[in-house]
């Protein structure tokens, strides 16, 4: 299930998001041009690593809590978070404000870390990519646009298949998988697992229960009506 569009109206320009997207971008080809010993160096010093937080109590050891979400495994794992990034970003963001909203983000990452590091405390694999911070958003643009219709492709064998659902209904399915994954993983005890499904679902629900508290009062010039283009939303997304 794959998103392609969603239909929430944006008016003004998602700065804040072109600007994490861009910063995600240099980093990883800042990973790129590196050698096998450098970037495990990078990664050593700037992933998040849950075993070295049992025996420290220095705050600038905390810092990959932060910089682990500016970290990418491979080009697969940068283009899957940016776009979906790049597609629930720019409406939070018009909802939030751009400086808000990128305190938003930066804080549903840091949420999404320190979940991974309470359910992984003896994990020595490093953790590392934006989806917590990402999942945070995808949390509050369900609670922002739970109506909202978003464009999904699901491929059945090679046929590609198009469907439209409501907000509330690929984000709540999204977070069910995550949930599922987990709890597995939780129960078979699988302490080195490749995928860091607790901080997806840490930053989800910190982005779900912040998004009322954050948002501003409704803008005079919001919703957007149809004689501009696009069709309005009123304040449950629908």
């Amino acid at each position: 299930m794959i998103p392609i569009k969603s239909t929430a109206p944006v008016r003004y320009p998602p700065v804040a998001t072109w600007i994490l997207i861009a910063v995600n971008c240099v980093v990883f080809l800042f990973e790129t041009s590196l050698n096998d010993a450098q970037l495990e160096d990078l990664l050593s010093q700037f992933a998040l690593i849950p075993a070295r937080f049992q025996a420290t109590t220095d705050v600038a050891d905390y810092l990959p809590f932060l910089t682990n979400m500016f970290l990418h495994g491979g080009w697969l794992h940068l283009i899957l978070n940016m776009w979906t990034l790049w597609l629930f970003g720019p409406p939070v963001e018009d909802q939030l404000g751009s400086g808000l909203y990128l305190a938003f983000y930066l804080g549903c990452g840091v949420l999404a870390s320190a979940t991974h590091v309470t359910f992984n405390p003896m994990s020595s694999i490093p953790a590392l990519g934006a989806s917590g911070a990402i999942a945070g958003v995808l949390g509050c643009y369900m609670r922002l646009f739970p109506m909202a219709r978003i464009i999904v492709l699901i491929p059945v064998i090679f046929i590609p298949l198009f469907f439209a659902m409501p907000g509330m209904v690929f984000a709540g399915l999204w977070f069910l998988i995550q949930v599922l994954q987990a709890t597995t993983d939780l129960l078979v005890g699988s302490a080195g697992a490749s995928i860091a499904w607790w901080a997806h679902i840490g930053g989800f629900v910190g982005g779900f229960t912040l998004a009322s508290p954050l948002r501003h009062a409704r803008r005079p010039d919001w919703p957007r009506y149809a004689d501009e283009g696009i069709f309005g939303f009123d304040h449950m997304g629908r």
